[in-house]
């Protein structure tokens, strides 16, 4: 499935060069709701086998104005994700927990007509019921980066797809602490005032 998605996203970016954004949807100042979902796998490095689906809520703001020529261009928005589904499957255990990220920094390119390319990095705690991974503590740190689009259905509108990689550990808090390292695809719908 990441094979097929990675090409799919890579051509929607290269479409955005090629046209140009809605007036006002990312300008400095402007205010992001957002509800999304994502899913994934674990990769190597860390606890193996197991499997990540969540969902949130978005709130961010635009901090300045546009910065940068050609692809470059674009702007700063400061985000937090709350996140109050999160489902981690295990081979010995499923364990449900929640989160927030109170800290997303977002790179919007804004050469684009009708879809606007973005690179985030952030990162958050996850509280959950049992240990994650199993054996280790039931809370966690998530630091994260993603690359995605915005694709503007109608002006201050938009669909987002993503790709992530997100880092789940206890950050030595508790031994063991094997980790887990995914990689999560989302999609999310998002307004801005």
């Amino acid at each position: 499935m990441a094979k097929r998605f990675i090409p799919v996203l890579a051509l929607l970016c290269v479409s955005a060069f090629a046209q140009s954004l809605p007036s006002e949807s990312l300008e400095k100042g402007t205010w992001e709701l957002g509800l999304w979902t994502a899913g994934g796998h674990s990769v190597s490095g860390g606890t193996a086998d197991t499997g990540v689906w969540n969902a949130g809520v978005r709130v961010g703001k635009v901090l300045t104005g546009e910065h940068g020529s050609g692809f470059l261009r674009g702007n700063l928005e400061y985000a937090v994700d709350f996140i109050p589904a999160y489902l981690l499957v295990f081979p010995s255990q499923t364990s449900y927990a929640g989160g927030f990220d109170p800290f997303i920094l977002k790179w919007n390119f804004t050469n684009g007509r009708k879809v606007a390319p973005y690179l985030e990095f952030g990162g958050g705690v996850l509280l959950s019921l049992d240990d994650v991974p199993p054996g280790a503590n039931n809370v966690n740190f998530m630091p994260q980066a993603s690359f995605g689009v915005q694709i503007f259905t109608r002006e201050k509108r938009a669909v987002s797809l993503a790709a992530k990689y997100v880092h789940i550990s206890n950050a030595g808090l508790a031994t063991p602490n094997p980790g887990i390292n995914t990689i999560q695809f989302s999609i999310g719908y998002h307004w801005f005032k």
